[in-house]
C-alpha cells in the first residue's frame, strides 16, 4: 500500500490501532506500555471524563474564531489555571502546544517593553542545552545544538549561558548551592556583558527536559535567578512544557524552587495527549501594561481558545486536581525512583538517575568512575530506544546529553495512572533493554 505521510523519520514504523490505559496496542496486535512519549500523556490513553468532556462540547460547538467570540470551556480553564497558578500570574492566553506558548511568551516580553516605552529591550537570554520548541522563535532560544545547528542562519541572536547540571560541572570540592550561585550569577555577567538597558527576558525550564534528561536545578538556583532578573528589570520566561501540569508533583513545577516568573509556558500534559493544547500565563501588570497601551497583543494563531481542547484540558485539570492524580505522582515518583536506584545504579554504565515526581532522566557513560561518555558513533541511545520498543517499552532516549554531541541519556515519563507493579514492569524491561544494548555489543 502506498504511503503519502511525511513522516518526521521516514524509517518503517508499526500503525497504532488502539489506546488502553498506560498501553497503546499497535495494528498486530503488540502491546507497548507508554512510560516516554515526550511527557504527553499523563491520564494514558482511554480516560472517560476526558473523551466525554470532547464529545460534549463537540455536540455543543467544535469552532468559533476567538477574535469573534470567548467560549464557556475557555473561560473555565483560564479560571482554573490562574487559581492554581504562582503568585502574580493572573492571565492565560490558550495556544495549540508547547512551541506556540514559548513564541507567544517570547513575542510578549516584547511588546511590553515597547508599551513601557522602553524598546531597546530585545534581547533575551537562554541556558545552553535547553529546549524551547522547533519553531525559530522558539529554536532561537533553546540551546540544543543538534536541533539548532542546520537552521543556524535562520536563528535570532539570542546568547546562552550555562545550564544547572550538578552532574556534569560542580566542582569536587563545591557544595551543591556554592555551584547554583556560581551559574546563576553567569546570568548577571551576561546581562552586563549585553548591556542592563537591552535585556528583556531569560528563559529556563525549571526541570530540563529532553536535552539534558530530568535534570531539576540545585536548591538557591532559582532564587538566584529571580534576584537578578529583579535587580536589572528582566522578564522571567518559565518553559514547563515538559515538566508541568503535575509531572513533577505539583501542578506547576516551579513550585519546588519557590520561584515566581512573570511568564510560564505549559502545553504536553495540559491536554494529555487528547487534544492539541498549550497556555502562556502571564502576569497582570503585563497584562495590564498591554490593555492600558496599545490595547491588544499583536498576536495569535487561528485555533487559539479552540472550545473543544479547552473542554479536553479542564477535564484534564479535573481529573488531576479534583481526582487525587496530583498527590499520586508523588507517592509512585518515590517508588519509580527507589526501583531505578535499586535494579540500575550498580550497573557499571549508569552515570546518574536525576528527577522529580514521574519525570526521570539515566545518564548512561562508559566510564562511571570519570564519567566518560561513550562515543556518539556507537549511538547507545538510539540503540536502547530500540531495544525497548521490541520489548514492548516506550521510552524517550537521546544523545548529545553533555554539549549536543557527547553524552547518552533515557528519560522516562509514564502517565499518572500507572501502578506499582507497572513500575516494576518498566524498570525490569528498561534493565533489560540497556544491558542488551551497553553489555551485549
Amino acid at each position: 500500500m502506498a504511503n503519502h505521510v511525511f513522516h518526521r523519520n521516514p524509517a518503517p514504523m508499526p500503525e497504532v490501532a488502539l489506546g488502553e490505559g498506560c498501553t497503546l496496542v499497535d495494528a498486530a496486535g503488540k502491546r507497548y506500555f507508554d512510560a516516554g512519549d515526550a511527557a504527553v500523556s499523563c491520564l494514558g490513553h482511554s480516560d472517560g471524563h476526558v473523551t466525554a468532556a470532547i464529545k460534549a462540547q463537540l455536540d455543543k460547538l467544535a469552532f468559533a474564531h476567538s477574535g469573534f467570540f470567548t467560549s464557556a470551556p475557555a473561560e473555565a480553564l483560564a479560571d482554573k489555571l490562574i487559581a492554581h497558578a504562582p503568585e502574580g500570574i493572573e492571565r492565560a492566553f490558550l495556544v495549540s502546544g508547547g512551541s506556540e506558548a514559548v513564541e507567544a511568551a517570547i513575542k510578549l516580553a516584547r511588546q511590553y517593553f515597547v508599551e513601557k516605552g522602553e524598546p531597546e529591550r530585545g534581547h533575551v537570554i537562554a541556558r545552553k542545552q535547553s529546549y524551547h520548541g522547533n519553531t525559530l522563535g522558539a529554536l532561537s532560544a533553546g540551546g540544543n545544538e543538534w536541533r539548532r545547528g542546520q537552521f543556524a542562519p535562520l536563528l535570532l541572536a539570542m546568547s546562552h549561558i550555562s545550564p544547572c547540571y550538578e552532574y556534569r560541572f560542580r566542582g569536587e570540592a563545591e557544595s551543591a548551592a556554592a555551584y547554583g550561585l556560581r551559574v546563576a550569577d553567569e546570568l548577571e555577567a551576561e546581562i552586563l556583558r549585553v548591556g542592563p538597558e537591552k535585556v528583556m527576558a531569560f528563559i529556563a525550564e525549571p526541570v530540563v527536559g529532553a536535552t539534558l534528561g530530568a535534570v531539576p536545578a540545585v536548591a538557591g538556583y532559582f532564587a538566584r535567578v529571580r534576584e537578578i532578573c529583579d535587580r536589572y528589570g528582566v522578564l522571567l520566561i518559565l518553559d514547563e512544557v515538559m515538566c508541568g501540569i503535575g509531572r513533577t508533583g505539583t501542578l506547576f513545577a516551579c513550585a519546588h524552587d519557590g520561584v515566581r516568573p512573570d511568564i510560564l509556558a505549559i502545553a504536553k500534559g495540559l491536554g494529555a495527549g487528547y487534544q492539541p493544547i498549550g497556555a502562556m500565563l502571564c502576569s497582570g501588570d503585563i497584562y495590564r501594561t498591554i490593555v492600558e497601551g496599545s490595547g491588544f497583543f499583536q498576536h495569535g494563531h487561528t485555533y487559539m481558545g479552540h472550545p473543544v481542547a479547552a473542554a479536553c484540558a479542564l477535564a484534564v485539570l479535573e481529573r488531576i486536581l479534583d481526582d487525587g492524580l496530583l498527590a499520586r505522582v508523588g507517592v509512585l515518583g518515590t517508588y519509580l525512583e527507589s526501583r531505578l536506584v535499586a535494579e540500575l545504579a550498580q550497573l557499571p554504565f549508569i552515570g546518574d538517575i536525576r528527577g522529580r515526581g514521574l519525570f526521570w532522566g539515566i545518564e548512561i557513560v562508559a566510564d562511571r568512575g570519570s564519567k566518560t561518555p561513550f562515543d556518539p558513533a556507537l549511538k547507545i541511545a538510539p540503540k536502547i530506544k530500540k531495544a525497548a520498543f521490541e520489548r514492548g517499552l516506550m521510552c524517550y532516549p537521546m544523545q548529545g546529553t553533555i554539549d549536543g554531541k557527547l553524552g547518552d541519556h533515557v528519560l522516562l515519563a509514564p502517565p499518572f495512572i500507572m501502578d506499582e507493579s507497572q513500575v516494576d514492569t518498566v524498570v525490569a524491561t528498561l534493565k533489560a533493554a540497556m544491558v542488551a544494548v551497553v553489555e551485549g555489543g
